[in-house]
């Protein structure tokens, strides 16, 4: 394990020695290093170099470069230490089988552990607690903000791992302006999708939709979807303003089972949808939002049957969902460099679990599917508030902390803090220390066999120490952190009243994680750019779904009407099973070419060494796939 920590360093220090020849080679076209801007750590507007958390930042322009429906794949290529599971060319799915599974530092989303977020609301199933990876596409994403570290302080339970914040698309260019794209490729694979915006002084709209059919590399492993997007403003004065958000998303999708055991009538019709009200102010010294949402789904699953063998189901999975919420915070300025922001929580959390018969549409009473099934409502209300207190140039000190009372598991404490040294204007040392949370699901509580009532939320305590430094055209940073956690639910043996060993939810499981991550970027000329992220993970207890290493290296070249990006994946130690680790080297490439200034032709290569690996178990992934279209722009 030491060796792959040593390993990646290789690759920093030449760069480290070579940096300023870099910067001074560069001096002619960069001589002052751009501050960078962040909302997730604190939901006010911050100075990244002044806030002590490890936060990725990832651009429109990023997103859109490779032509991706989802925003997940380039999140995970240029975020050291976060990894997103895949199963096919396209769509993630749901239940078994299912990809997608968003991992941060060996935390994982699908156990309610990772947090997705639009425009700073959570996101996530509200029966198991999980973030429904089809709904977050490139079309909605202004940019995306990757908080790796527990985030419980501002955002409350399943924030323990860290935050994927979306933060959807304003129009910023008045009149009109949009975008279309048509694409095709690999096992029939087609999408199409369009946006459109306009502004005018005081208002905006933006509006997408898109539509994405697979499939796919298995037989019985089909996938579509449609989605549609409106978001809208309106600036009262110069101090106030108002906006809207509506999304959905359906999609249709089959799992085909594993290779040694193939599936039949695996089905899954999946809606999902978001709407989110705001008012915000801004004085200057002082600014802040109210705002109201609902993320809401409605699943129907066909459990499906074995291929050999089996029995076709006669009944269907079905589940209902909201999580609605208000938010209120605001932030102020009371003296010269402090920054505080205070705000208030309150959510409703609503699901339902239950079986209908296939014939006749009846709810199914049997006493087994009766143990499967839920239904209740949950509250949690919170208060928070974060102090960062700027010291001169070099020093910045936050302390955060959090009271939040679950209708379930009562009350919770959360702290947080940490310093950022501004060693130089444009290099900065950071240590946090920060606590995470997560409540036990709907699932965990009241459903199958396994239910248990009385559990606890998990508790988790990460800490990071991080560098990193920008000369000139060249920025590059580091960091190592350690997490131990407790009270994490799993399964396991307890003695009923009538003494027998059943089997249970029961908080007894632990992590202990730590790790390194190193990341760089070089504008090695305004044609050239390079840039490379690594992350090593050691963990005590090993989590389905984390690699122990994982390493990209890109180059961006753009000359003329044409450009490309290549991309380069290294996969070591992916756990896919308890006793089962894969390996893979893989390789994508993009090339568009502009025939005018609206038109652009593309093609797209992904696993173009033609890798054999999967990500989960059973599931092999396509060799080489290649996907070409057209993008339109006005």
């Amino acid at each position: 394990m030491i060796k792959k920590l040593i390993q990646p360093l290789y690759l920093l220090a030449p760069l480290c020695l070579l940096a300023p020849a870099m910067a001074a080679a560069q001096a002619d076209s960069v001589s002052t290093a751009l501050r960078e801007v962040v909302v997730t750590g604190t939901r006010a507007p911050a100075d990244a170099s002044r806030i002590p958390l490890s936060v990725t930042v990832i651009s429109q322009q990023q997103l859109e470069q490779k032509h991706l429906n989802s925003v997940l794949p380039t999140v995970a290529e240029l975020s050291p230490g976060v990894f997103v599971t895949r199963r096919g060319v396209l769509g993630y799915d749901v239940t078994s089988g299912a990809a997608g599974g968003i991992n941060i530092r060996g935390l994982s989303g699908s156990d309610g552990r990772v947090m997705v977020l639009i425009d700073g609301h959570p996101q996530y199933n509200g029966v198991y607690s999980h973030p429904i990876s089809d709904s977050y596409q490139t079309l909605m994403a202004e940019r995306v903000e990757v908080v790796r570290t527990p985030s419980s302080v501002i955002y409350g339970g399943n924030a323990m791992g860290g935050v994927i914040n979306i933060i959807t698309r304003n129009a910023r260019r008045r009149g009109w302006s949009g975008t279309a794209q048509v694409s095709g490729g690999s096992y029939g694979t087609v999408e199409a999708q369009a946006a459109a915006n306009y502004k005018s002084d005081r208002a905006w709209v933006s509006a997408s939709g898109s539509y994405g059919r697979s499939d796919n590399h298995r037989p019985h492993m089909g996938f579509s979807q449609w989605t549609g997007y409106l978001k809208g403003g309106y600036r009262f004065s110069e101090h106030w303003s108002a906006s809207a958000t509506a999304d959905v998303t359906h999609f249709n999708s089959q799992y085909p089972g594993t290779v040694s055991q193939p599936m039949l009538e695996a089905l899954r019709w999946i809606t999902r949808g978001v709407a989110q009200v705001s008012i915000d102010n801004n004085y200057g010294k002082t600014s802040g939002s109210l705002s109201a949402y609902c993320n809401f789904g409605r699943h129907k699953v066909n459990d499906g049957y074995r291929a050999e063998g089996g029995t076709p189901q006669t009944d269907y999975f079905r589940s209902k969902d909201a999580l609605a919420g208000v938010n209120l915070w605001q932030a102020f300025s009371p003296i010269d460099g402090a920054h505080i922001t205070v705000g208030l929580d309150y959510q409703h959390i609503y699901g339902r679990a239950y079986y209908t018969d296939r014939a006749t549409g009846e709810v199914v009473t049997t006493p087994r599917r009766l143990m499967q099934s839920a239904h209740g409502h949950a509250n949690e209300i919170a208060a928070y508030a974060d102090w960062r207190q700027d010291l001169g140039a070099l020093f910045s000190i936050e302390a955060g902390l959090r009271y939040d009372w679950h209708s379930v598991t009562k009350g919770q404490v959360v702290p947080m803090g940490g310093v950022a040294w501004n060693v130089t204007p444009h290099s900065q040392l950071k240590a946090t220390t920060s606590k995470g949370f997560r409540n036990p699901t709907y699932k965990e509580l009241y459903m199958y066999g396994t239910a248990n009532e009385e559990l606890d939320p998990e508790s988790l305590i990460e800490y990071e120490l991080s560098w990193s430094q920008t000369l000139g055209a060249f920025s590059y940073g580091a960091s190592a952190y350690y997490m131990r956690g407790s009270n994490l639910i799993v399964q396991g043996v307890v003695i009923d009243d009538d003494g027998n060993e059943v089997s249970r939810n029961i908080n007894t499981g632990k992590v202990r994680n730590w790790g390194a991550e190193l990341w760089m970027a070089w504008d090695i000329s305004k044609h050239f750019t390079v840039a490379t992220n690594h992350s090593v993970l050691h963990m005590k207890n090993h989590i389905i779904g984390a690699p122990e290493y994982k390493g990209y290296l890109s180059g961006s070249w753009h000359q003329g009407r044409w450009s490309a990006t290549v991309g380069l994946t290294q996969l070591s130690g992916l756990f896919i099973a308890e006793d089962s680790k894969e390996n893979a080297t893989l390789l994508d490439a993009t090339v568009d070419f502009a025939v005018s200034r609206s038109l652009t032709l593309w093609v797209r290569g992904d696993n173009l060494l033609a890798q054999r690996y999967q990500l989960i178990q059973g599931l092999p992934m396509p060799k080489a796939t290649f996907m070409g279209g057209i993008t339109l722009s006005f």
